[in-house]
């Protein structure tokens, strides 16, 4: 079976039509068509249907898609090992949020200009769930909060940047006190089971605070949201720019010496891309100073 086909099916499948499949490919709608009924003639089942301008793929189409994409992985995977180029190939990061927005694409752009050969996917998640995908070998690295506990030896972590706690009240807000603003104000909580929600919920206990509670969230960016309308306060680490606009709040420092969450690259040492990942984080650590 020629594995162009299976690209041209992914495709297909990923862009919603075979003429967009055939601009992404830089092939014509007849040529990627054609790709198509020689593949549905080697596997003798209909892959794919059009309903009006789109195409879908059928039930045996479906069945076969996620095993195409890793045949098709393997394919680059042994591309790479032939012509010794570790920087060519999918490399699949994932990325809280707030990376996202404030650190990955500042360092995009010069990535795929050094790197044209790799074909990067992204993954947005939670810290906790993404750790255990590279644990899982489902991403090559992960950039999220540091782990509460020690890291196992086929991993690598790497800190990047830390993030001081900070309270977060309404600009109405006059009071200075930290201690005192959590004692007397409605309190929205950052989310306990998240790995960053655990440092805040620690510094609440260790000053013996309970605060009176209102929501747990894990979004920051909501949080801040609801803080400037008033909702209450909320202990929060200070993270990179971009913030969402129009916030109507004030920062307080936690305390004289905060406790910080800290973010950074966790990555599988096995990984084919463990050099690649490395120079990301790098290239991330020049971008923090």
């Amino acid at each position: 079976m020629d594995t162009r086909f299976l690209e041209s099916f992914i495709a297909i499948v990923e862009q919603g039509s075979i003429a967009a499949a055939a601009r992404q490919l830089g092939l014509s709608s007849a040529a990627v068509a054609q790709r198509i009924k020689a593949l549905e003639d080697q596997i003798r089942q209909p892959l794919l249907v059009r309903a009006g301008r789109t195409v879908t793929p059928t039930a045996a189409g479906l069945s076969i898609l996620d095993k195409s994409r890793v045949l098709i992985k393997g394919v680059e995977e042994l591309k790479a090992l032939a012509s010794q180029n570790e920087f060519a190939g999918e490399l699949r990061i994932g990325a809280i949020s707030t990376v996202l927005t404030g650190i990955l694409p500042f360092i995009l752009r010069k990535f795929f200009l050094d790197y044209p050969q790799i074909d990067l996917h992204i993954t947005p998640g939670q810290s906790i769930r993404l750790y255990h995908e590279v644990m899982e070998g489902q991403l090559d690295g992960a950039l999220i909060v540091e782990p509460p506990f020690s890291i196992p030896k086929t991993c690598e972590w790497k800190r990047l940047l830390s993030e001081p706690l900070t309270l977060l009240v309404p600009e109405s807000c006059t009071e200075t006190d930290p201690l005192k603003v959590l004692r007397e104000n409605v309190f929205l909580r950052y989310d306990r089971q998240q790995w960053g929600g655990r440092i805040a919920d620690a510094f609440l206990r260790e000053n013996r605070i309970f605060p009176k509670e209102q929501l747990e969230l894990d979004s920051l960016e909501a949080i801040a949201l609801m803080v400037s309308q008033n909702i209450g306060v909320s202990l929060l680490p200070d993270w990179l720019p971009p913030w969402p606009e129009g916030l109507r709040v004030r920062k307080i420092p936690a305390s004289s010496k905060p406790p910080e969450r800290h973010i950074g690259l966790v990555c599988l040492r096995a990984s084919p891309h463990f050099r690649l990942l490395r120079s990301i984080q790098a290239a991330l650590n020049n971008r923090n100073r």
